[in-house]
């Protein structure tokens, strides 16, 4: 039966169970925090994002959840630097010029403090410097593409936790921990 793992990745915490490319110093992996044999990452985050992180069984759902070209609604919770505008919202909503292109248009809006754990470290405070909080859903996946978004519109990200893929939410599990769901279709965010 095709099983997804729905974890909360902690920052500083690699998308994969091992650190090829620095076996003598390795960063932390997923393998420090859960053992699921056959399970492999549907996608990535980077080792500085945290949220939700969905992990499947099954290589063709790993694929449909992956796949860039499916556009499942990803959302994000994004600390920037600076005081957060509609404008700002406004542009990242209509597509925002990147150096491999234009994106897609998205969703943006302002968002209250998050009630989310604390992160470790913490990020630096600057008391001349203010900073806000807004929601960006994106159904595209470029490297890096909601920092460099609003690093473009001006507002460089502090924090970086993906929300939800599709229906799936990182709601009730603090960071390092998870939870299976059954996978009851192939495609189980296609109608998100």
């Amino acid at each position: 039966m095709s099983q997804l793992l729905l974890f909360n990745k902690p920052f500083r915490v690699m998308s994969q169970f091992t650190d090829r490319d620095r076996p003598d110093n390795p960063r932390s992996t997923l393998a420090d925090f859960l053992s699921a044999p056959g399970f492999r990452p549907a996608g990535r985050l980077d080792y500085d994002s945290e949220g939700l992180l969905i992990l499947t069984n099954h290589g063709g759902l790993q694929h449909t959840l992956a796949h860039p070209k499916k556009k499942h609604w990803k959302t994000y919770w994004v600390q920037v630097e600076g005081s957060a505008t509609q404008e700002m919202c406004q542009a990242l909503a209509r597509g925002v010029q990147l150096k491999d292109g234009l994106t897609r248009p998205a969703r943006c809006r302002l968002l209250e403090i998050p009630t989310i754990w604390e992160r470790n470290p913490p990020i630096r405070h600057r008391a001349s410097v203010p900073d806000s909080w807004i929601e960006l859903s994106i159904h595209e996946g470029r490297n890096r593409q909601v920092r460099r978004m609003t690093a473009a519109v001006g507002y460089p990200t502090l924090r970086l936790i993906r929300r939800s893929v599709g229906p799936f939410t990182v709601d009730a599990l603090a960071p390092g921990e998870y939870r299976y769901e059954e996978a009851t279709t192939m495609d189980p965010i296609r109608h998100a």
